[in-house]
């Protein structure tokens, strides 16, 4: 195939990348602000694709983030490939940022607590609903009882409190992050068109020239010929 890899990637070499990128997150993380900046596209439109992709990454809908930023994205005639790559503010860097500040609006807007050590036990609380959820999976074709308590702990002290908070930061920091790339992008794509069209005239003057030079010489030719 044309677009094969030379050297398949193992299952432990792309969880090693997805957690620490060839080059480190920095280098990653340039590389997807300069694809952003050169995307075909309006600041507008390539901003609310941004918003999508930053909004989405603060919900706990894990696995779902590309599907759902693509349609939020859609919905507000957003970039789609812009929100595909804003949805790198969810990484392995930035998960504990997100996860504490949804937990923790999330249970201050429902008026509970978040409880100490909560953060530390969220991977076993996923753990145990995934379980939950295979289980019971298996159960519809076996004699096994169904068992919904890991997953009813996971709704009611994490998933719950997650979305509604999940909801609001999102909203903050994806707007914030809209009104910081408008006039960024915007300014970026000027001085683009403008480098753009110095190269242009460049040529021009340069074609210009050559194309002189040769009439200048074809002249003289003549001039030589007729002396």
């Amino acid at each position: 195939m044309i677009f094969k890899r030379r050297d398949p990637k193992s299952l432990g070499r792309a969880m090693a990348e997805f957690l620490w990128p060839r080059g480190g997150w920095a280098r990653a993380f340039h590389y997807v602000k300069h694809r952003m900046r050169r995307l075909p596209d309006s600041p507008e439109r390539i901003a609310r694709g941004i918003w999508a992709g930053v909004f989405i990454t603060f919900t706990p809908l894990f696995g779902m983030h590309f599907l759902f930023a693509v349609l939020i994205a859609k919905a507000m005639k957003g970039n789609i490939l812009a929100s595909l790559m804003a949805t790198f503010v969810g990484n392995p860097l930035t998960f504990l940022f997100i996860a504490l500040s949804s937990l923790k609006s999330g249970h201050w807007i429902l008026g509970t607590e978040l409880q100490e050590g909560e953060l530390r036990a969220l991977s076993r609380k996923f753990s145990d609903a995934g379980s939950d959820l295979w289980h019971n999976v298996i159960s519809i074709f076996t004699s096994d009882n169904m068992d919904w308590s890991g997953l009813a702990i996971f709704s009611r002290d994490v998933f719950y409190p997650y979305l509604i908070g999940g909801i609001v930061s999102g909203i903050f920091f994806a707007t914030l992050g809209y009104y910081l790339a408008v006039p960024v992008l915007r300014a970026y794509q000027k001085r683009r068109r403008g480098l753009i069209k110095a190269k242009f005239e460049a040529l021009k003057a340069k074609t210009a020239a050559k194309a002189e030079e040769k009439k200048l010489a074809a002249k003289d030719k003549k001039e030589r010929a007729n002396g």
